[in-house]
């Protein structure tokens, strides 16, 4: 029986992390999947070994054998209690292991050479077969769903409301309630959502992404939200009152004599994620904007104003 190598399938090497294995699998399994691929018979068996690959390797005790046994890895139990039998009668352990190959699934050749949605004769050695399938036909093992990856941009004034929205993704529509105060770049889980199990195994999920889009009016910082608004220097000095813009609508604003510092609205900031009725506050940066093209006579009352200060 051909030793079947995992990780050049993934095109991983053997120190890769949990999170390259789980990366190279969404990559090769999006792009190799049935799904894209129709009548394609290649894409649908690369599409089984990569799955067959991601079985056995984001295990940790099945990779853990795989890579201390090598293509022998299947027999490891077997080889160590021979081992120890052959200790007690007085025989190397390691005499014993040579038989494996007829002992234990011998009769399996070949590489991949799967059926439709089953699996390869190396990996049904290696986790044994169903009892109901007999010889050649019958039950297969069951694989999760490929899970969806989605991004869905928003405006911040809709991410400040809890609104529905209906999504097509693998040609069916879903409808979802976005909760007021999801943040830029948030993912979500929709269980069940992603790509069909196979062989009667579950459906995978979507991991949907939410993408803010910037407002001309605010910026966002948490729960927080940030504006500036032009101030004339006559208001600035001797107060009065502005208008402001918030999520729900303008508000008028008293401005102190000599204002120059920021301002908060209090509560009228983004809505807390899940918690309702409860806001940030909103900071009001004034930009003092200076008088231009200004006439000779108010040239002079500023040079009057001027010299009372000296």
């Amino acid at each position: 029986m051909d030793f079947i190598d995992y990780y050049k399938i993934l095109g991983i090497g053997k120190d890769a992390t949990e999170e390259d294995i789980k990366k190279a699998y969404r990559k090769l399994a999006r792009k190799h999947h049935p799904d894209l691929n129709p009548n394609d018979k290649e894409a649908n068996k690369k599409f089984q070994q990569i799955n067959e690959a991601n079985e056995v390797l984001s295990d940790p005790e099945k990779r853990k054998k795989y890579d201390q046994y090598g293509k022998d890895w299947m027999h490891a139990e077997a080889f160590e209690k021979a081992q120890q039998s052959g200790n007690r009668g007085g025989q190397g352990g390691a005499r014993g292991f040579e038989g494996f190959g007829e002992g234990f699934g011998g009769g399996f050749t070949g590489d991949f050479n799967t059926g439709e949605g089953g699996f390869s004769d190396f990996f049904e050695s290696l986790f044994g077969r169903s009892s109901g399938r007999g010889s050649g036909g019958g039950a297969r093992g069951q694989f999760r769903g490929q899970d969806y990856q989605a991004e869905l941009e928003i405006s911040l004034a809709d991410a400040a409301t809890t609104h529905q929205r209906v999504l097509t993704v693998g040609g069916k529509n879903i409808r979802i309630t976005i909760p007021a105060g999801v943040e830029n770049g948030q993912v979500i889980r929709l269980k069940g959502h992603g790509a069909p199990g196979s062989n009667g195994g579950p459906d995978g999920d979507l991991y949907l992404t939410f993408s803010i889009a910037d407002d001309p009016r605010w910026t966002r910082e948490g729960n927080d939200l940030h504006t500036k608004i032009p101030l004339d220097l006559y208001t600035a000095v001797l107060g009065g009152e502005i208008t402001v813009d918030t999520l729900t609508g303008k508000v008028k604003l008293k401005i102190k004599p000599g204002t120059q510092n920021e301002l908060r609205l209090k509560g009228k900031g983004f809505p807390v994620y899940k918690q309702d009725g409860q806001y940030g506050d909103l900071y009001v940066t004034p930009e003092i904007r200076l008088p231009t093209d200004l006439t000779e006579k108010e040239k002079e009352l500023f040079r009057q104003l001027a010299a009372l200060k000296h």
